[in-house]
């Protein structure tokens, strides 16, 4: 098991982390796409997404990023259903890594 793997696996708040996003991206999911969400929530709830989930979730991800820290002057607001930070993004990215996604 790689120490990436360890890691994720015994970091609770990362967990808990990607438990959130992955719930609110299925939410989302099954709006737009049923058949792929509900193919997704299969997967994630036997533990294995596929890969073409994983990079689904990734890009999900990274384009909801709205807890940004910028100023106005900075860049703009992003409204979502949840408060995504660069940080969870990353902790969803390393998470996939670790589940041997490439991301």
């Amino acid at each position: 098991m790689s120490d990436e793997r360890v890691r994720q696996e015994n970091d609770p708040a990362g967990r808990r982390t990607v438990a959130r996003l992955v719930a609110a991206w299925l939410a989302e999911t099954e709006r737009h796409a049923p058949e792929a969400a509900g193919r997704a929530r299969e997967g994630w709830e036997r533990g294995a997404l596929s890969e073409q989930a994983a990079q689904d979730l990734a890009t999900w991800v990274t384009a909801r990023v709205t807890d940004t820290g910028f100023t106005e002057d900075e860049g703009p607001y992003v409204a979502g259903a949840v408060r995504i930070t660069p940080s969870d993004k990353d902790t969803v990215h390393a998470w996939l890594r670790a589940r041997g996604h490439a991301v």
